[in-house]
């Protein structure tokens, strides 16, 4: 019996989906591939087969349920059981609710969150009757928090958020093996800027600050590795999920000044490509955008989450030095009132 690790990828052609085929391929994974666009899926499979991997690229749209199982069994029949399956497919519509076309953004629903809910029930149905696998649910910081000029993706990426919960109660109900995780990313300079269907009068950008794709990715194939049920990444998605618990009316009114200015980016002057929204954008598009030049590639919040072991070891021993300092100090203190 194989003893290969398979795992299903997303929108696995471009942006992060393309940054994860990637890490998961050289981690050891075999990956299916899961998109729309045939110059992408080619492009994206010769990667895999480049770091020694096996490569299946599948045609779909996963707003389709049929296609998604189709896929699903196309991998199993051809590969064996699936191990990992992350759902990470996404299209943009950008601009006011009220300019958006209603059959845009029902597009952009259909995709962004009934895509995840056809590749969880694709993977579930599978891996839960024989009590094994793993799905990890691509978030964001939006899930936490609604932003102006994006309201199908933020509702979305809520909506996710609330389905994943439910169906995590019903796995530890029934004790099931199965895990199901959640990494929440930060703003990332993936191509999604370039082929959103956009009304806004500058180019798009994510809100700073940015992070390169390539981040996203070893997050989500560090949580492969090691299951754990949520991951927030990076200073921006822990200061937004604990800022609107907190101060949420405070966020209403600073968003509405600022979410505007900051999703636009005047300097970028290069004309966008064709949007993907309805059908794919022509072409192999890597992973990473137009935004390299203010792109970060790591964070002090992103070194614990990828270290956690060693951050708490660093915690402790911060404190027992503390603790050992009082300690050292109310002992000279009292030595001194013994001999004064």
């Amino acid at each position: 019996m194989s003893t290969n690790r398979i795992a299903v990828v997303t929108g696995g052609t471009a942006g992060l989906g393309r940054a994860t085929v990637r890490e998961l391929a050289d981690r050891g994974w075999d990956v299916a591939i899961l998109a729309r666009g045939e110059d992408g899926l080619t492009a994206a499979a010769l990667d895999v087969v480049d770091r020694g991997r096996r490569a299946l690229p599948i045609p779909t749209d996963v707003a389709d349920r049929e296609q998604v199982e189709r896929a699903a069994d196309r991998v199993e029949s051809e590969w064996g059981p699936i191990d990992l399956w992350v759902n990470d497919a996404m299209v943009g519509v950008f601009g006011e609710f009220l300019e958006t076309d209603p059959a845009d953004f029902e597009r952009a629903t259909a995709v962004n969150y009934f895509g995840f809910v056809n590749g969880t029930r694709a993977a579930l149905s599978r891996m839960v009757p024989r009590d094994s696998g793993h799905v990890i649910q691509v978030g964001s910081a939006l899930a936490h928090r609604g932003i102006p000029l994006q309201a199908a993706y933020c509702a979305s990426k809520h909506a996710v958020q609330g389905f994943t919960e439910s169906v995590t109660t019903e796995l530890i109900h029934n004790k099931s093996a199965v895990r199901i995780s959640t990494v929440d990313m930060p703003a990332l300079n993936t191509i999604q800027f370039n082929w959103v269907r956009s009304r806004l009068p500058s180019h798009p950008q994510p809100v700073p600050p940015i992070f390169e794709p390539e981040v996203g990715a070893r997050a989500i194939a560090d949580v492969a590795d090691k299951p754990r049920r949520r991951t927030w990444l990076g200073e921006p998605t822990v200061m937004t999920v604990l800022g609107n618990r907190f101060v949420a009316n405070w966020l209403d009114g600073y968003l509405a000044k600022t979410g505007y200015s900051g999703q636009q980016a005047p300097d970028k002057t290069e004309p966008m490509l064709p949007d993907n929204l309805y059908e794919p954008t022509a072409g192999d598009h890597g992973a990473r955008g137009i935004f390299s030049d203010r792109a970060r590639s790591t964070s002090p919040q992103i070194w614990y989450t990828r270290n956690r072991s060693a951050s708490v070891g660093i915690a402790v021993g911060a404190l027992a030095a503390v603790a050992g300092s009082i300690v050292a100090g109310a002992g000279r203190r009292r030595r001194r009132g013994l001999t004064s």
